[in-house]
């Protein structure tokens, strides 16, 4: 006969035991030796150093089991998005010439030290209001909070990151997807909690990029030269040094 008070010690070993094998896959991935374009946004300077130079995070700050297995399903959830607009008439490319082994469409700048790959690219679709084709697809997945927040106010307001992120890589993808960066691009958030979907057009904007771009060479020549940038603030409860993996390290440094 069962013993159903067994059932949470059980689940906390089975539990233990994936998040285990996933923290021994994330530490077998090789550390990025670039700039991350989807990074690039991030209001500190000195944060994307350290993240550059591979500096080892604070004890406890490395991503735990369970966060791993939220980005999983985020991924999850990105697959179920692209095959919903295929469904819908989306000419949706996510991998050069549509295969599981193309590799992904993206971009390699400054020899290689500043690079990106896009979610998506839209070769055509339903005729829409403003829409137009080639055009950049972004996916990304929220708690319930933060899609409303995002639905209601727009991604360049509520998340200026991914923002950051959109215009860099339309100015970057030019290049091999000419147009791209004169079409808007289609920007998607899925809210994890309830499946609700919000769809924004987002226009390039060359200024952000350009903004981008500049900060990246500075992040890159000042790491390179062996110059620390300065944090992003004086006081180490800013609310953004709370929750930077390099917190410790940082404020042990010069400011």
């Amino acid at each position: 006969m069962l013993d159903f008070n067994h059932r949470p010690k059980l689940a906390e070993r089975v539990n233990a035991l994936i998040d285990d094998a996933l923290v021994a896959e994330r530490d077998a991935t090789p550390s990025r030796t670039y700039l991350g374009a989807s990074w690039l946004g991030v209001p500190c300077d000195r944060a994307l150093q350290f993240e550059y130079v591979g500096a080892p995070k604070d004890e406890g700050a490395d991503f735990d089991g369970r966060t791993l297995r939220i980005f999983a399903i985020g991924h999850v959830l990105e697959d179920q998005a692209i095959h919903w607009l295929r469904q819908a008439g989306f000419d949706l490319y996510t991998r050069k010439g549509n295969r599981p082994d193309g590799g992904q469409f993206g971009f390699s700048v400054a020899d290689g030290r500043i690079r990106g790959h896009v979610d998506g690219i839209i070769a055509a679709g339903p005729a829409l209001p403003g829409m137009a084709f080639p055009a950049l697809w972004e996916c990304k997945t929220m708690n319930a909070r933060n899609w409303r927040e995002t639905a209601a106010k727009g991604v360049a307001v509520t998340k200026p990151v991914y923002a950051a992120q959109i215009a860099t890589y339309q100015a970057y993808m030019e290049a091999t997807v000419p147009g791209i960066s004169q079409a808007p691009a289609l920007f998607t958030a899925i809210n994890k909690d309830t499946a609700e979907l919000h769809h924004e057009l987002v226009p390039f904007d060359a200024a952000l990029a350009q903004t981008v771009s500049d900060r990246a060479v500075r992040i890159l020549r000042a790491t390179e030269a062996g110059d620390l940038l300065p944090r992003i603030a004086r006081e180490r409860d800013f609310h953004e040094c709370r929750f930077c993996a390099w917190s410790n390290r940082c404020w042990s440094l010069p400011a």
